[in-house]
């Protein structure tokens, strides 16, 4: 299966001397196309960070991200931005939405930053697969967390990104919420053949991924494991 994602010698230090703290030291790590991968480790892991370098959202003090053919290092300013919006899709764990906008605006807004045109077929495909045919006019602050969290799936998926990546996209629910929309993830990754990466602390949660990475002190422990 082809690689859309490659870190090679990812590191992040923060300060020097003895006070310096290696966020992430000397990570490498292969994303096949069309796979849900959970990344887990403990608060201070790393994991965080390392979800960061490879959505472009700051750069590495050392190392290299290549999604698809594009070396993100490449990138600057506008073009990045404008990189991410289009070829990354973001799961917050705080969902994100803007609150006056609704839900159907929320789900198209990225795309309407860039004056693309709008796929509506495969939009409400998306969610009436979520869900959310009946909360399109609604406004966030009228949906449960569950149907929020919903959204920020159906927003990401809605640009059809090379690859999504999740921040603790179950860290505000509920334990069966978040199996409803980690099953919501899976179900959305077979059904599009889209790309997912996770972190998570949970390692029930990570469970339901194709494939887990374990990340300890800013390092990849074990490798992969398939379940």
């Amino acid at each position: 299966m082809k690689s859309i994602l490659k870190a090679r010698g990812l590191k992040k230090y923060y300060g020097k001397g003895d006070t310096m703290v290696k966020a992430l030291d000397g990570i490498d790590l292969e994303i096949e196309h069309g796979t849900f991968t959970a990344i887990i480790g403990t608060s201070g892991s790393g994991k965080s960070t390392l979800l960061n370098m490879l959505g472009g959202l700051d750069t590495p003090t050392e190392g290299s991200i290549k999604i698809g053919n594009t070396e993100l290092a490449e990138l600057k300013g506008e073009q990045a931005t404008i990189f991410r919006r289009k070829q990354i899709g973001f799961i917050f764990q705080n969902y994100n939405l803007i609150p006056v906008l609704t839900v159907w605006e929320n789900i198209v807004f990225p795309i309407s930053l860039d004056g693309r045109q709008t796929d509506r077929e495969f939009i409400m495909h998306v969610v009436n697969l979520l869900g959310l045919k009946s909360k399109l006019d609604s406004l966030p602050g009228n949906l449960s967390g569950g149907q929020q969290q919903r959204v920020a799936i159906a927003r990401a998926l809605a640009s059809k990104p090379s690859i999504i990546l999740a921040d603790e996209p179950t860290g505000n629910l509920d334990s069966k919420t978040s199996d409803d929309v980690i099953g919501l993830l899976r179900m959305t990754s077979k059904e599009f053949h889209q790309t997912i990466v996770m972190i998570t602390h949970n390692p029930e949660i990570a469970q339901m991924a194709d494939r887990i990475v374990r990340i300890e002190d800013g390092r990849i422990i074990l490798p992969a494991e398939s379940y």
